[in-house]
């Protein structure tokens, strides 16, 4: 059946590329090489341009930015397909188990495969002088957002952080498929200086059923003007009153920073089609980053944020509330001198601690270590991390996703008791958790 559809389906898709194929090349073809097009000094496409398969609607142009309409699934892959693409994957955490908090999506349940990385081979760029990079990807169902998800991305083995930001907030239920083009930054352009260039997207952590797949991927070398360009519109409330936010500022990496007028709006021109990346904030308000659509050609859609009140939302832990920026120290986590070993009553706090990261799924925090100002300070700044650190894979060994604890040792900075006594020196010895977020 799928073979009928794709049939009738890919007769319009000829027309619609045969405008780009001077910076595709034929959609049809699993890999393709270009040089010196409108879009880059060579481009590397790895996957057919067809929509895993299931082909495109009349007059949709993937590259415009919007989403295809829901396909059905599973599908029937084909054996000539690249790896990693046009097939259903999942995190390699996932071990058919259904997150009870989050949920499970239709791809969970149709035997994926685990995550497998996209291979770009790189021999046509020798010789090449590369001095920027871009990824064109066609992503389909990923669900951070909706299924607590907290994916990966790797070039190589180095971690694509600007990537991660893009996939892990975007919401593709339906299943539908849709453009992201993210930049390649400029630490990791050494990485295409190898044999192959290796793109792994991954959720190694939650073990999350969130499902989904790649139809293709296009690597850009010193890439021009996008052709593809859009405007953002977007309107900023509060989430309790429905409000405008005047003044609010919104930050996309690469285009700038931007405030919203009397009415809470703001228009930003000249983005590149796809999926962009906000930074959303406001006094008073809690900090939100977002991805909003960028379409080219045809109606814009207004996009609305909401900021919750910073006073709004806590965690409870130990019978005290905290908001996002509380701190709270825990004072049943010591460890002998000199070491990072934990006890049992600190075990045993760290207890507590997961029972709320477990029941608040989307709150992220930090532990701090710190130390007295006896010994060398350098030594103590690096105790005090490694004791966090043992504080974190207690918590990882536990099912907490390694991403949602970040660590930081002060070793004997920010005293909060007078260091020439032995009783303000064990105050100073302490670990405390900051709310980082409440997302």
């Amino acid at each position: 059946m799928k073979n009928f559809i794709v049939f009738f389906i890919l007769l319009p898709l000829l027309s619609v590329f045969a405008q780009n194929r001077q910076h595709n090349g034929d959609p049809g073809l699993k890999k393709v090489i270009l040089k010196n097009t409108q879009e880059a000094d060579v481009m590397i496409r790895i996957g057919d341009i067809d929509n895993l398969g299931f082909g495109w609607e009349e007059e949709y142009d993937p590259f415009s930015g919007r989403p295809t309409y829901s396909h059905p699934y599973p599908w029937e892959v084909q054996p000539d397909d690249p790896k990693g693409t046009d097939v259903i994957m999942i995190g390699s955490s996932f071990l058919d188990k259904r997150n009870p908090l989050c949920g499970s999506d239709g791809y969970s349940e149709n035997n994926p495969s685990k995550a497998a990385p996209v291979i770009i081979p790189l021999a046509e760029l020798k010789g090449t002088d590369i001095k920027s990079a871009s990824l064109i990807m066609f992503i389909d169902d990923f669900q951070a957002p909706e299924f607590c998800s907290k994916f990966r991305a790797y070039l190589n083995k180095q971690r694509f952080t600007d990537l991660e930001r893009v996939i892990n907030s975007v919401t593709q239920t339906g299943p539908v498929g849709k453009v992201i083009n993210v930049v390649i930054p400029d630490e990791l352009l050494s990485e295409l200086k190898g044999e192959n260039l290796s793109l792994f997207i991954d959720d190694s952590t939650t073990s999350a059923a969130d499902g989904f797949a790649i139809d293709f991927v296009k690597l850009l070398i010193n890439p021009k003007p996008y052709p593809y360009k859009g405007e953002l519109h977007l309107r900023v409330m509060k989430s309790d009153d429905q409000m405008p936010i005047a003044g609010a500022v919104v930050e996309i990496k690469g285009a700038g920073k931007f405030k919203t007028d009397g009415n809470g709006y703001i228009v930003v021109n000249n983005l590149n089609a796809g999926l962009v990346i906000c930074d959303v904030s406001a006094e008073g308000r809690i900090p939100k980053s977002a991805g909003f659509d960028v379409f080219s050609g045809g109606d814009i859609p207004e996009q609305e944020i909401y900021l919750d009140d910073i006073n709004q939302y806590s965690v409870e832990i130990d019978g005290k509330a905290l908001k996002q920026g509380d701190a709270l120290l825990l004072n049943n986590i010591q460890f002998a001198g000199g070491s990072d070993v934990l006890d049992a009553a600190g075990m045993q706090q760290l207890d507590q601690v997961f029972g709320v990261l477990e029941a608040y799924p989307r709150v992220d925090i930090e532990i701090a270590g710190y130390t007295s100002s006896e010994g060398d300070a350098a030594f103590n700044k690096e105790l005090s991390l490694r004791r966090v650190e043992s504080c974190k894979k207690y918590l990882a060994g536990k099912g907490i996703a390694g991403d949602r604890i970040s660590t930081v040792g002060y070793g004997p900075e920010n005293p909060v008791a007078d260091n020439s006594t032995e009783e303000g020196r064990k105050l100073n010895r302490r670990v405390e958790m900051k709310i980082l977020r409440i997302n």
